[in-house]
């Protein structure tokens, strides 16, 4: 039955995002439940895109994203395919309107990582509207399941979560992505003398990426606030951290946040929300 077919690949997306992300996971867990597969579909599409570009050095990496372009645009040309990821990503972008619009800045900016290992301030841009806005974008449109309204007045603090998570994704990564791929996103920062003050002026700006967030999160339609607030939670902690470490730290070491720490952001977090304090 295609039924069973379509639920077998909304668990694989599922089974991506769990095995990739606990922060991300954990906060989907905690959507209600009709969000959870739609948000998981969306996962597990980006997820394999940034996989082909950032893992497979073995292989052809521009033949194998031009074939997952090409199946993409199939898959959602004729709402079926036999990639688990790709299917269970085209029901959600034909259940919610995700367009051409956010698909293709999306793999253009994966496809950037295929050349690109020093981003100047236009690119940079670019890229982080192409590889986090309009992923933020594409979850909105799930949050808000068609109220065209909604979606444009939540678009800029909802491109702002996602331009944040992504730049405290570079700062915690730094380190891998200049020895293991050669890259450096940060316009103007030079690896080699990576120091407090340009440290600082990333953290500066990722602030005002999170304080404007923040203000669209607290809007957000009941069913998906929770599970988008506990990300943020999750990602300020991580923030936090970064923070009060020195700049040589972040260079040789990839600072994340425990998991015992993640339990209770998750308890915490439950509290504010039950009792609308956030």
């Amino acid at each position: 039955m295609l039924s069973l077919y379509q639920q077998v690949c909304r668990e694989c997306a599922s089974l991506v995002t769990r095995r990739y992300s606990t922060s991300f996971s954990m906060g989907i867990r905690v959507f209600e439940k009709p969000l959870r597969a739609p948000i998981y579909g969306i996962y597990g599409f980006v997820r394999f895109a940034d996989e082909i570009v950032d893992t497979f050095h073995a292989s052809d990496k521009q033949m194998l994203f031009q074939r997952f372009r090409e199946d993409t645009y199939h898959a959602l040309e004729h709402g079926i395919s036999l990639n688990p990821i790709l299917q269970a990503f085209q029901e959600v972008a034909h259940r919610y309107q995700i367009g051409r619009d956010l698909i293709d800045p999306f793999l253009d900016s994966m496809e950037m990582d295929l050349d690109n290992t020093r981003y100047n301030a236009s690119l940079y841009k670019e890229y982080i509207y192409g590889s986090a806005e309009v992923v933020g974008l594409m979850c909105l449109r799930v949050f808000v399941d068609g109220d065209e309204a909604e979606y444009e007045r939540l678009k800029p603090p909802a491109q702002a979560l996602g331009s944040a998570f992504q730049k405290i994704n570079f700062l915690r990564d730094i380190r891998s992505d200049y020895h293991d791929r050669g890259r450096v996103y940060f316009p103007g920062v030079d690896y080699e003398k990576f120091d407090n003050l340009s440290k600082a002026a990333i953290e500066a700006d990722i602030k005002a990426d999170f304080d404007f967030a923040y203000t669209g999160i607290v809007q957000l339609p009941t069913s998906a606030r929770f599970g988008v607030y506990l990300a943020y939670r999750y990602y300020t902690k991580l923030f936090q951290k970064i923070r009060n470490a020195p700049a040589q730290d972040v260079t040789e070491t990839r600072i994340r946040v425990a998991d015992s720490r993640k339990v209770y952001l998750l308890a915490s977090s439950a509290v504010k929300h039950r009792f609308n304090l956030l």
